[in-house]
């Protein structure tokens, strides 16, 4: 299902326009000095006196992580029948029809790949991207090279369908370069080609600012290689997040799209509902395969919540409960929620228990929040007894029991002791899923 990103706020907003104003494609200089790559393909390549020595196949560039801007190394250039590589120094100027070099004199050497490097022509052009100031994957039109930094640069990418056509057109027509739709290269997180073997830029901030909707709208929209190396870019919470927000049948072919050992790491750093809930969509070879790969924590952990019917209060939980006895201090149970880190969109409550490990009352993270370090948790129980349900509930007794109450959670008790948590917005997922996931914004998140 398509989602639209929320609004973000002003200052995000204001963020994002002054990094694109600060963009090398924003001066002057640099979009009048732009060259064309889809334009100099084939173009004949000079030297010094102005006699032709060859055509240009492909232009050379390093990706590196501190480079937002790829410097061009080098043109592969077809002379006679053999493919040589001459080196960006070489070059003098590098027009819109024909490239001039510095000397008569060069070296034709054979080209092979070196390390960092790609093929523009052959690894980029009519390749996925994604254009990360607008949240979306693009197919590169064609590829804009500058002189710039001392370098010639790759510095920007065109998407639209005008310079697609002019590609197609006739030779007479492919001139100078009138950009339609240019995308400044540093707003772009670019992939490695089939046969590249070559890290690209995957520190990349601003993939790094998109929340987790947006990067599951990309997830959605690339291919299955492209999907690995942005998951690859990102920390392991983020693309937990991501998984978590994407189309269940999308998530499950990225699933099965993936080497085992990756999919299983993925699958365990999701909330355990919503890993449940994707193991659920899996074969039960696959499953089990996947549940191997894990630590053996986890993997009981979700097999655990496996075992009860999904429209169940049991099929829904998390695990990840925080629980307290009654005389711990609230100092040692904020020490131990900041343990619990990593499970903040799971945890709203403490549950408290008595010497025998049965659930007394429920203490909000609020009330944590404003009590004195050395006030027992006990002493903070409300006098209203705790909202619970049983594994086996079905799902509108749930829902009815967080609404009779208002709360944003309840607990699922077995023979007194608690097994999980269920949050308000696992509900709503649980009974209207063909709206996609809602995630209310949850208390100390």
């Amino acid at each position: 299902m398509a989602r639209r990103a929320p609004l973000q706020p002003p200052q995000a907003l204001r963020s994002r326009l002054d990094q694109r104003n600060r963009r090398l494609t924003a001066t002057r200089a640099v979009r009048e000095a732009i060259v064309s790559l889809a334009g100099i393909m084939s173009c004949p390549v000079r030297h010094q006196g102005g006699e032709e020595i060859g055509r240009l196949v492909d232009v050379v560039a390093r990706f590196t992580l501190d480079q937002a801007y790829p410097p061009v190394t080098g043109l592969v250039v077809k002379v006679a029948r053999r493919r040589v590589f001459l080196d960006a120094s070489l070059v003098a100027r590098l027009g819109h029809t024909e490239v001039t070099l510095r000397s008569a004199r060069v070296d034709l050497r054979d080209f092979e790949r070196r390390e960092g490097e790609l093929l523009l022509g052959r690894d980029v052009l009519d390749h996925q991207l994604v254009d990360v100031d607008g949240v979306q994957v693009i197919r590169a039109a064609d590829l804009y090279l500058a002189p710039t930094q001392g370098r010639i640069r790759l510095v920007g990418v065109d998407v639209s369908s005008q310079s697609l056509l002019r590609r197609l057109g006739p030779t007479r027509y492919r001139t100078r370069p009138t950009p339609n739709r240019i995308i400044d290269w540093a707003a772009i997180q670019p992939f490695s080609g089939p046969e590249a073997s070559v890290r690209l830029r995957t520190s990349h901030e601003g993939l790094h600012r998109l929340r987790p909707g947006e990067l599951a709208d990309l997830l959605e929209d690339l291919g299955r290689r492209q999907q690995q190396e942005l998951l690859d870019a990102l920390e392991p919470e983020e693309a937990a997040d991501a998984l978590e927000e994407m189309d269940p049948e999308e998530l499950e072919s990225l699933l099965r799209g993936a080497e085992p050992g990756q999919a299983a790491r993925l699958v365990a750093s999701m909330e355990t509902d919503e890993a449940v809930e994707a193991l659920r969509d899996l074969g039960d070879e696959e499953r089990d395969e996947l549940l191997e790969q894990m630590d053996e924590l986890r993997a009981a952990e979700l097999e655990t919540v496996l075992a009860y019917a999904e429209n169940t209060a049991g099929g829904i939980m998390t695990t990840a409960l925080v629980t307290a006895p009654e005389g711990e201090s609230v100092e040692l149970v904020r020490r131990r929620l900041a343990e619990m880190r990593e499970h903040a969109l799971e945890v709203d409550a403490v549950a408290v228990l008595d010497a025998d490990g049965l659930l007394v009352g429920d203490v909000s993270l609020f009330s944590l929040l404003v009590a004195d370090d050395q006030t027992e948790v006990g002493d903070l129980l409300e006098q209203s007894e705790p909202i619970t349900v049983e594994p086996g509930s079905p799902m509108p007794e749930v829902a009815a029991k967080l609404v009779d109450a208002r709360r944003s959670s309840v607990l699922v008790v077995e023979d007194g002791k608690p097994l999980g948590r269920i949050l308000a917005d696992d509900v709503v997922d649980a009974l209207l899923p063909e709206r996609g996931r809602l995630h209310f914004p949850r208390f100390l998140q």
